[in-house]
Order: structure tokens, then C-alpha cells, then sequence
């Protein structure tokens, strides 16, 4: 048996072959955020054939589970369980069965991998010095399904948490940790520009909105190269621009859309203040009106230092290479708990790849074993620092 499963009594090629069939399922039968129906079904029958309580919340989709004695100190691990609507073109065995649905960012690996940890804490459960609770959130790509779990209050009383994500830039058997921001805040915004439309002959009887969206697509970009910190972090795109629908008319309204994206609270405040002083300033500048919608998305990840040291030490100790998460400016709504809870958010290996929500992504299946033997030792091993 190997060393680090004694403690979990659990054999080495049991524990591979289950949760690696779990995986294969989850991978032929992925489903969109807030439609996570069978998944949430076909998890909750996996933990509860082991005897694993599932707490009773007002979830639709997504669940919360329960190991260990029911008392202080509480440490969460969580997982997402939601799909992406890409079409699969890895031509895997177990492919996508649901046409246009993909698990192409890896969530069917991260609930595989979480509910192999679950299993192995529910082994040694009596040897556990606190609680587990153990979150199937929903609707991660929505994004938000972590805002729907901590309405519940079910993690009130959680002293930390941890969570992961798959990286395709890690071979199997190694682990990405870093402490602070590892992925970037998310927002998003809509602006219309209202003119006066008119015949594209004459645009001196009307107003053109046109102009403005373009002076607006330009003048933007000054954000990031002249507003910011030349050491700071930030990105703003404009990724959707619709204006007018034909050739000789200018149109009354013109319409464009697109995210910011920063690593800190103060830089995400200014990147929102200049796209509302720009729009204002360009809107004026040209004689429209400006209507600016603002849809803010996940904070910036935050990692406790002390956690990133512990789950460093854990890490070595299950023989996993210890990397440095590499920073994104993709966006992670584990971020929602990481406000309120201290823990760290972790990247495992499964192997080099294409990226990312591409129709070709894939993880190295097994990359779930080491992963559930990690989380598994750094919830057990935390319970006793806490």
C-alpha cells in the first residue's frame, strides 16, 4: 500500500479505478451552468453509497456534502461541476455523448478528483480533529454559482477553504501554488452611444454614433498604457462593437462591449472610473448621449500566504513537483469565498495540452489519483494545525 494511503486505508488501485470511472462519466455527460441536474444526481448517489452525508440546502443544482465529527475547527474543499457549450473534437473514448456540451475547462476532473478526496476522508473519518464540508458548486463558468452556495450560509463557520483548478502548462505529478492573485477580477460592460441618424449624405443633419464608438475603441487603450502603474497588472478589450444596417445610413444608436480585467482592489476601481470618464468625455466630445452598463464579475483570487506554505509542505509530502502558478487574467469565481475565507486555490497538473476551453482540451486522467491523495492529507493535516 502506498505510504500516504495507510492512513486512509484505502488500496492504491481501488480508489484509482472508481474515481477514474466517475470521471469518464462526468466527461461523456456534461451539462451547462444551472441545468447541472444529473451531475448533481449522479454525485450525491457516489457519495452516498459510501455513507457520506449530503447537507439539505436550498440548492437547484450543485450540493454540499459533510465528513468528520460535526464540530470546530471546519475546513471546506471545493470543486465545480458545470460545462462549457463548446463542441468536443478530442475524439476521446468517453467524448462528450451531448452534442455542443464539453467539459473543455476540466470540471468533470475537479469534482472526480474532490470526490476521491471525500472518499478517502471518509475512511479515516474518526481520525479526523473537525469537519469537512465538501462543495459541488454550480454554474463556476456562469459565472456566480459560488455567490448561490454562500447564500445558503453553509460556510459561515469555515475557517478555510480550498479549491483547484487543472492546468494544461503542468505535466501529470506536479502542483501550482502561489500566494496572492492568481487570477484576475472580471467585469464587464456595455456602452451605448445615441446620435441622430440620418442619411450617410448629409451627416450634418444628424449625429453620428459611429464616430464616437470608434473615438471611444481608441481613446480606451490609454487606460492600461497611461492611467495605470507601468508594474501593475491590467487589460481592457472591447469585443463586441454593432452599429447600423446598411450602407448609407447613419444610424441613431451604436453599441459596443467588452471586460476589464485587474489583479488589485484599488487598480479594478480606477480601470471602472476612466471607462465611465471616457464614455462621458467622447459622448460630449461628439455631441451623443452615453449609457454606460457596468456587470461586475468574480474579485481577483487571493491566497493566504500561510495556507500556500502548508499546502506546499503537504504537496512534497505526496511527492507532487511544486511549481508557481503562473498569473492569469482569466477569471475564477472561487474568488466569491476567498473574500470571506482565508485558504488556498491550487493548479494540478493533468498534463500538457491545448488550452483552456478549446473543442480540443483534454486532461491526462491520471493526474486524478495524486490530486485526491493531496486534498485528501492537506483537509486531514489542516484540521490538526487548526
Amino acid at each position: 500500500m502506498n505510504k500516504d494511503l495507510e492512513v486512509f486505508g484505502v488500496e492504491e488501485k481501488e480508489l484509482k479505478k472508481e474515481i477514474e470511472k466517475v470521471f469518464y462519466w462526468l466527461h461523456r455527460h456534461p451539462e451547462l451552468s444551472y441545468e447541472e441536474h444529473k451531475t448533481t444526481d449522479f454525485l450525491k448517489e457516489q457519495l452516498k453509497a459510501k455513507e457520506i452525508k449530503i447537507l439539505d440546502l436550498p440548492l437547484k443544482t450543485g450540493f454540499v456534502a459533510e465528513i468528520g465529527t460535526g464540530k470546530q475547527p471546519i475546513i471546506a474543499i471545493r470543486c465545480d461541476i458545470d460545462a462549457l457549450p463548446i463542441k468536443e473534437e478530442t475524439c476521446l473514448e468517453y467524448c462528450s455523448e451531448l452534442n455542443g456540451k464539453m467539459h473543455a475547462c476540466g470540471h468533470d476532473f475537479h469534482a472526480s478528483t474532490i470526490l476521491g478526496a471525500a472518499y478517502l476522508l471518509k475512511n479515516c473519518e474518526k481520525e479526523l480533529k473537525g469537519t469537512v464540508r465538501i462543495v459541488f458548486q454550480p454554474a463556476e463558468e456562469a459565472p456566480g454559482g459560488a455567490l448561490d452556495v454562500l447564500e445558503t450560509k453553509v460556510l459561515d463557520d469555515v475557517q478555510a477553504m480550498h479549491g483547484l483548478h487543472c492546468s494544461p502548462l503542468f505535466d501529470v505529478g506536479t502542483i501550482g501554488i502561489k500566494k496572492g492573485a492568481v487570477t484576475a477580477a472580471v467585469d464587464k460592460f456595455k456602452i451605448t452611444f445615441k446620435g441622430k441618424g440620418t442619411h450617410a449624405a448629409h451627416p450634418n443633419d444628424g449625429i453620428d454614433p459611429i464616430v464616437a464608438v470608434s473615438s471611444f475603441v481608441s481613446t480606451v487603450q490609454t487606460i492600461v498604457s497611461r492611467n495605470m502603474n507601468p508594474f501593475s497588472v491590467a487589460l481592457v478589450s472591447i469585443t463586441h462593437i454593432e452599429g447600423g444596417n446598411t450602407w448609407n445610413v447613419i444610424p441613431e444608436t451604436a453599441f459596443l462591449e467588452g471586460t476589464a480585467r485587474t489583479l488589485t482592489v484599488s487598480d479594478r476601481r480606477k480601470v471602472k472610473e476612466r471607462i465611465f470618464e471616457i464614455a462621458e468625455n467622447v459622448a460630449l466630445a461628439n455631441k451623443t448621449r452615453a449609457e454606460v452598463e457596468w456587470i461586475a464579475g468574480p474579485p481577483p483570487t487571493d491566497n493566504d500566504e500561510k495556507w500556500c506554505l502548508f499546502a506546499k509542505d503537504i504537496a512534497k509530502e505526496v511527492g507532487l513537483k511544486v511549481e508557481t502558478t503562473p498569473s492569469s487574467l482569466g477569471g475564477e469565481d472561487f474568488a466569491y469565498y476567498q473574500e470571506k475565507i482565508k485558504g488556498a486555490f491550487v493548479q494540478i497538473g493533468t498534463g500538457k495540452s491545448y488550452p483552456l476551453h478549446n473543442p480540443h482540451f483534454k486532461v491526462d486522467p491520471k493526474a486524478l489519483f495524486p490530486a485526491a491523495t493531496f486534498f485528501a492529507k492537506l483537509v486531514k493535516k489542516g484540521l490538526e494545525r487548526l
